[in-house]
């Protein structure tokens, strides 16, 4: 039964349908249920830091469930994005109730879009990888597959790195360049790849062409489908969704910078170059996201048998908790500061 616990990632799922359903102040149920009621319960339950055994994680490895509860997120997601759009541009709505149901369009984008994406992107699976682009497609992020493991596995911890947050950056700063960062170092990327390849740039192999085309392709048949309203939630809600994975990204490795060795180049990535968090709930709804160390230490391990380091900087709260801190500069920044090694602020800020 311990297996099944990942069912709880779909609890996001379940509160926009109901956002969507039920609409007026429900419409606002996603938001406070993973940004009160998650931060909530994460205060009650006790952390987990448990470890698999080798024969337990091989076991889990066995099981294909763990793959099924990834690839069942891609019919989920596209049906409530669009059912999302059918209800908002056919009912009678105040703007609340709008907003509601774009910010929880862009939880579920996030969480079980995004998110999802990122856990298949790493998969040696030529189909899960596919699977994971697609579920890109409804944020406007299916760059992101190659910067993330093309540039940020690589640069991780580092000031040429845009999905690392600087020490004393806020996170709506972060925001602003580490989305636009990363799309420029995607298409720096993907020319790299092109020249190694000895291939021009309208070649086949430019999935950053093919990215464009289906994103562009995608907004025409909401248009088509659902009219200027309909375009205006799909934008707004995949804006919401990448701007939540950027949060992310802000606290995982906020202000912890790899040293530089006397060769001049940057030690490898360890344990201490992110922040990890053992609170269960947040554990369970992003897929063993938050042990994130363990991930860069091994980026193709599952998420079902990642571990927790005991060198690993611990978070406070969970990270759904910390993603609201982080909208409070001054408030994050007290916490925050002071467990960071001085020896990464001195070194670089």
């Amino acid at each position: 039964m311990k297996d099944l616990k990942y069912l709880a990632a779909y609890s996001i799922p379940v509160f926009t349908f109901l956002s969507i359903y039920v609409k007026g102040y429900w419409a606002w149920a996603t938001p406070v249920f993973a940004f009160v009621l998650i931060p909530i319960l994460e205060l009650i339950f006790p952390l987990d830091s448990y470890n698999l055994k080798s024969e337990e994680a091989a076991h889990k490895l066995k099981l294909k469930l763990f793959d099924w509860l990834l690839y069942l997120n891609l019919p989920i997601v596209f049906s409530l994005v669009f059912y999302g759009l059918y209800q908002v541009t056919q009912s009678v709505l105040e703007p609340y109730e709008i907003i509601g149901i774009i910010l929880s369009l862009g939880i579920l984008l996030g969480v079980n879009g995004i998110n999802v994406a990122h856990e298949l992107g790493h998969r040696q699976n030529s189909a899960e990888r596919f699977l994971g682009k697609f579920l890109l497609l409804p944020s406007f992020y299916m760059h992101f597959y190659i910067e993330h493991n093309f540039g940020h596995h690589q640069h991780a911890a580092t000031p040429e790195d845009p999905a690392t947050a600087r020490y004393n950056q806020s996170v709506y700063s972060f925001w602003l360049t580490s989305t636009f960062r990363q799309y420029i170092n995607a298409w720096k990327i993907q020319n790299k790849l092109l020249k190694s390849n000895k291939a021009s740039f309208f070649a086949v192999k430019n999935d950053m062409l093919w990215y464009v085309l289906f994103q562009t392709i995608y907004l025409i048949v909401i248009v088509l489908l659902f009219g200027k309203l309909g375009l205006i939630v799909a934008v707004a809600s995949g804006v919401s969704g990448f701007i939540l994975l950027e949060t992310v990204n802000y606290i995982e490795h906020y202000g912890l910078m790899r040293l530089k060795t006397k060769a001049g180049r940057y030690e490898r990535v360890k344990e201490i170059h992110s922040w990890n968090s053992n609170h269960i709930i947040g554990r369970i709804v992003l897929y063993e996201l938050t042990r994130h160390s363990d991930h860069h230490f091994k980026s193709t391990k599952k998420y079902q048998v990642l571990s927790c380091h005991d060198n690993s900087p611990q978070m406070p709260f969970g990270y759904p908790t910390s993603m609201v801190l982080a909208m409070l500069p001054p408030l994050w920044f007290y916490i925050m500061n002071k467990r960071i090694p001085k020896t990464m602020i001195l070194k670089y800020n």
